[in-house]
Parts: structure tokens; C-alpha cells; sequence
């Protein structure tokens, strides 16, 4: 039996692929703004050869500063939403586009445990915001397991979402 961190990354390094495949299929180049999974989306994409044909810059964003100063996220929206939810998603995800030269990009911004909880946003709480050419979607998911489990599946929630908008 493979042991469930190597099987998570193997399915993110296929789902990476899927994804290349279809960025490179339409031209396209890709921007990630990442919170709580702290560059792990980038380092699935980054991971593949080649993957500086379609992956155009990552944004890791853990502090509240560093969302407004390299994203454009007012600092007003982080404090009335707070930095978990989704127009803080959506937010990230829009200046990511607007401070790169990509076309689809994703952001996600979440609480990955083990403390940082609420009763509102409990751990595993993972806003994403997820932009192709004519569209913005953002969606939330509850995941379940420990900090490393949270992450994993935040990464292959947030690759599967992309494959399945972009085909």
C-alpha cells in the first residue's frame, strides 16, 4: 500500500500534468496567490519540466501585509471580512492577475490548523478564488485531517477546480 503522502503527491504531480497540458493546449500562462498551502501549488506546478512555458509567478502571501502589498487587497477588506473568506479570495486571486502577465490564476486562503480556529471558520476551512479568461469562481471547502492533510487537499482541490474550468 503507498503510503498517503507519497499518494498525494503523486496525484498532484498528475493532476499538475493535466493541467500543463491543457494551459499549454490553450496558450495560456498561470499565477497562483497562496496562503494557507504557504508556495505548495506552485511547487506542484514547478515540479513538472518545462513548466515555465505556462507558469507565468507565484504570490505566497501568509500575512495580511503581504496580501495587500503584493496583491492590491485592501487592508479595509481583510479587516471587515477577515483573511479567510471570500472576498479576500476573490480579492487575491483578481491581483494576481493584475500584478502578473498570466491569464488563469488561483488563490487560496484558508485555515489549515492545528490552531487558528473558529466556531465560523473551523480548521480545515479553505476559501479559493479560481480565474480563467471570462470568469471568476470562488468556493469554500471543509477539509478534514491534520495541518499536512488540509494543505494536500487544498492543492488538489485547487488543481482539479482549474482542469475542470479551463476544459
Amino acid at each position: 500500500m503507498i503510503q498517503p503522502v507519497i499518494q498525494e503527491a503523486l496525484s498532484a504531480a498528475k493532476l499538475g500534468g493535466q493541467l500543463a497540458d491543457l494551459l499549454l493546449k490553450k496558450e495560456l500562462k498561470l499565477a497562483t496567490a497562496e496562503s494557507c498551502t504557504g508556495g505548495l501549488i506552485s511547487a506542484a506546478c514547478t515540479d513538472l519540466a518545462g513548466s515555465s512555458v505556462w507558469f507565468e509567478r507565484g504570490f505566497i502571501t501568509y500575512s495580511n501585509e503581504a496580501k495587500t502589498e503584493l496583491l492590491g487587497v485592501e487592508a479595509l477588506l481583510i479587516e471587515r471580512e477577515g483573511a479567510v473568506s471570500e472576498a479576500v479570495a476573490r480579492a487575491m486571486v483578481v491581483g494576481a492577475l493584475v500584478h502578473s502577465h498570466a491569464q488563469v490564476a488561483v488563490a487560496v486562503t484558508g485555515v489549515a490548523g492545528p490552531t487558528g480556529g473558529s466556531v465560523a471558520k473551523p480548521v480545515g476551512t479553505v476559501w479559493f478564488g479560481l480565474a480563467v479568461p471570462g470568469q471568476v469562481v470562488t468556493e469554500t471547502c471543509l477539509f478534514a485531517g491534520d495541518r499536512a492533510q488540509v494543505r494536500a487537499a487544498t492543492v488538489q482541490h485547487a488543481l482539479t477546480r482549474l482542469i475542470e474550468l479551463l476544459g
